[in-house]
């Protein structure tokens, strides 16, 4: 099994997590939805429940999702666009991210949103992210930066999930990635519940992720 599959199907028992996630996203997901790097369709099936879904990856084991390589600009589809698009830990895994960002952009109705989650902090960047896949990390600043260059407006951005963070960096640098293992997550899904909490009052200068909504 590759290694980007296998921590699919990790994330995919992180059931609080993942609904956690899609409830911070979900009053900007209407009408007609792509989802970006669907995989194995961890979120794709809550997603369809604000609007109808076509989900996307450029790698074809996935049959959850249909032929689409978002940094080449070829897709299933011919000249549809979308409502609502949403790229959750996909940017990272990409070498172009301008180009892909203009892509994005391309395939938005007018007043169409980008919701935009990549991981944080380019200190953070450790051999974890060398055997996912991962390119980069990014600061608030630089994918801002990057958002807005590609034509968009920026509604909200901010870092996401701080408890994430301190893991990560547990796990990469004193557990060799226990993290990313079945009863990791599990115990990560049990305590974030109300450590999260937070997050729904503040909005914290550092987390695993940021979070960036954007408008066409």
């Amino acid at each position: 099994m590759k290694t980007g599959e296998k921590t699919l199907e990790i994330m995919s028992t992180a059931s609080w997590y993942n609904n956690w996630l899609i409830g911070q996203i979900s009053k900007y997901l209407n009408g007609d939805i792509l989802e970006i790097g669907a995989g194995i369709g961890n979120f794709t099936s809550k997603l369809s429940k604000y609007g109808k879904v076509t989900a996307i990856d450029y790698d074809p084991d996935y049959k959850n999702a249909n032929y689409g390589d978002i940094e080449k600009g070829k897709y299933f589809f011919e000249d549809k666009k979308f409502d609502s698009i949403i790229c959750m830990n996909v940017l990272e895994h990409i070498k172009d991210d301008k180009k892909t960002l203009g892509n994005m952009f391309s395939l938005l109705k007018k007043n169409g949103k980008l919701i935009l989650l990549v991981p944080a902090h380019e200190w953070a960047y450790g051999q974890m992210d060398k055997e996912l896949g991962h390119f980069r990390r990014y600061s608030k600043g630089e994918v801002e930066k990057k958002v807005l260059n590609s034509n968009f407006s920026i509604i909200n951005s901010h870092y996401l999930n701080w408890l994430g963070l301190i893991g990560w960096i547990v796990s990469g640098k004193a557990l060799k990635g226990i993290l990313f293992s079945n009863w990791g997550l599990g115990i990560f899904d049990f305590i974030a519940q109300p450590l999260l909490l937070i997050e729904k009052f503040i909005n914290l200068p550092f987390g695993l992720s940021v979070l960036v909504i954007a408008e066409k």
